[in-house]
């Protein structure tokens, strides 16, 4: 049985349901703050045997619960607080939970002699791009506390591997788009702070701020990297399968290689909604880097991960996830 912490989020959701459609059984656990008791009502419709436990990191009996009652093969952690003006705001929040949290949750697990885990890292422990597209061996040094506590994990999962030979693969992603094609689950966050769920949470008449456009760029607004959620979920089941049949630690960074400008995503939206979105150039926000995207060509050779959605198609699911579901969102 796999255990997914934040299984009841939006990555951690998707990457449920391809572990089921590979046949593996599931444990979710979470808390419920961020995630949603109607994405497990989904996910329990998809698959009825999937066990749900709700709990907090922060309290370590809760995690002892979920591992005394069901035999854990393997974590994939993706639990977390995720919103980098919160961290600047509140460090304190962002480092027991993301840190200290996974601190109780590694030591639970060398208790039971679960020695396998898939973190949810970010791009944000590498801080401002020396060069992109940016590699595994890019200096780290994160400029918020979000990406310091996520970079403190890093560090602690290898010095337990140093230590109780717990086997860790962290996962740096870059930006996530797009939503279940079938559109049974989604990107369902209060507040939303992605790029395109805002763009789209425009087009009923509200009018869309970019934040900028006087970078050094081709049309002067920010370049990123927007990786579809589901190629997402499948580079964590394969991170998982190089766990089993390897058993050594590792890091990857997950993106399309290829960076996007606000300006082009924000006219990508109107192609395939295929109707004019108002937009307001403000000033830029204070911390974001001009270009970010990913060189991933290890994930490619290693894992053998490729991304294959589009732009568009993550648009496309997210639009389609929007419409459906806008009573919750």
């Amino acid at each position: 049985m796999i255990l997914v912490t934040g299984g009841a989020g939006y990555i951690g959701s998707h990457t449920v349901i391809n572990l089921i459609n590979a046949g593996y059984k599931i444990c979710i656990f979470d808390n419920l703050e961020n995630g949603h008791i109607e994405t497990i009502n989904v996910l329990k419709s998809i698959e009825n045997d999937i066990e749900f436990v709700k709990g907090d990191l922060r309290n370590t009996e809760d995690i002892e619960k979920v591992f005394r009652q069901f035999k854990i093969d393997a974590v994939i952690h993706f639990a977390a607080y995720a919103l980098v003006g919160e961290s600047v705001e509140n460090p304190s929040k962002y480092y027991r939970n993301n840190t200290f949290g996974t601190l109780n949750l590694l030591d639970v697990m060398i208790k039971y002699n679960v020695k396998k885990i898939v973190f949810s890292s970010t791009c944000a422990t590498y801080g401002e791009p020396a060069y992109t597209p940016i590699d595994e061996n890019h200096v780290q040094k994160p400029i918020n506390p979000y990406g310091a506590s996520k970079l403190m994990v890093e560090r602690i999962l290898d010095d337990f591997d140093k230590a109780y030979g717990l086997k860790s693969i962290k996962l740096r992603y870059f930006n996530v788009a797009g939503c279940d094609e079938k559109g049974r689950i989604g990107e369902w966050h209060n507040p939303e702070t992605h790029l395109i769920p805002n763009i789209l949470k425009a087009a009923d008449g509200k009018v869309f701020k970019i934040f900028g456009n006087d970078y050094n760029t081709p049309d002067g607004t920010c370049i990123r990297d927007y990786v579809n959620v589901e190629d997402l979920a499948q580079a964590h089941r394969l991170a998982l399968i190089y766990l089993e049949n390897e058993n050594k630690s590792d890091v990857f960074n997950l993106g399309t290689e290829k960076g996007d400008s606000v300006k082009y995503v924000f006219e990508t939206c109107e192609k395939v909604l295929n109707k004019k979105i108002n937009v307001e150039i403000v000033e830029r926000r204070p911390g974001d880097p001009a270009i970010l995207y990913a060189n991933s060509k290890k994930a490619q050779t290693v894992l053998n991960w490729h991304t294959e959605r589009t732009l568009a198609d993550s648009i496309s699911t997210a639009y389609k996830w929007e419409v459906s579901n806008v009573q919750y969102i």
